[in-house]
C-alpha cells in the first residue's frame, strides 16, 4: 500500500481526480493538492457535469470518501461516465484508481468501464495483478507530485486549451 502525505486528499488520500491530473497536468495535480481549485468555474466542468447527471439516471454513485465512482455494477464492475469525445490514458488510470480503492476496501473487483455517451463508445479496463500495478505505481506518483516543493513546468500552451488552470499558469 502507498504512503499517505497531507494535501492529497481527505486524511492524504488520494481519489480519482488526482490520478486524471496526473496524466492530464502534473502542474494541475499539484495546484489542486495545495487547494487551488478554479474548476468550479470553469464551463467545460460545468458541462461534464450535465453529461454525468443527464447520462445514465438510474445509477447510483459510490462515495468512498476520497472518490466518488459514478456507479459499480453486480460482479464488482466500475463504471465512470466521460464527456469527453475521445478517450484519454487519464480516464482509464482513473478507473484502474477506483478497482484498486475497491479492492482494498475487499471487493473482488472484474474490472472497469469508461462510457462516452456523446459519441457512443465505451472502453473496457482490464482489472488484474499488471493493472493493479500500474494503479500504484500512478498513486505513489501523484503522492510524489503532490509532496514536491515546487509546482511542475508548463505544458505546451496548446496542450492547456480548455484547462479550467489556464489562467493561473498562463494569465499575465
Amino acid at each position: 500500500m502507498s504512503g499517505r502525505s497531507a494535501g492529497a486528499g481527505e486524511e492524504g488520500q488520494i481519489g480519482g481526480v488526482h490520478i486524471k491530473y496526473l496524466y492530464h497536468c502534473p502542474r494541475q495535480l499539484w495546484l489542486y493538492g495545495r487547494g487551488y481549485r478554479p474548476e468550479q468555474r470553469s464551463g467545460l466542468v460545468a458541462f461534464g457535469e450535465v453529461v454525468d447527471d443527464t447520462t445514465f439516471t438510474r445509477r447510483r454513485d459510490v462515495d468512498l470518501g476520497e472518490a466518488k465512482i459514478d456507479w459499480v455494477t453486480a460482479g464488482a464492475v466500475v463504471h465512470e461516465t466521460k464527456s469527453s469525445r475521445a478517450p484519454a490514458p487519464a480516464h482509464a488510470a482513473q478507473v484502474r484508481h477506483y478497482c484498486l480503492l475497491l479492492e482494498r476496501r475487499g471487493v473482488a473487483v472484474r474490472g472497469g468501464v469508461v462510457h462516452y455517451p456523446l459519441i457512443r463508445r465505451t472502453v473496457d479496463v482490464t482489472w488484474d495483478a499488471e493493472a493493479r500495478d500500474e494503479a500504484e505505481r500512478s498513486e505513489d506518483e501523484a503522492q510524489a507530485v503532490i509532496a514536491a516543493s515546487t509546482a511542475p513546468g508548463r505544458l505546451k500552451r496548446a496542450a492547456c486549451r480548455g484547462c479550467s488552470y489556464l489562467d493561473y499558469c498562463w494569465g499575465d
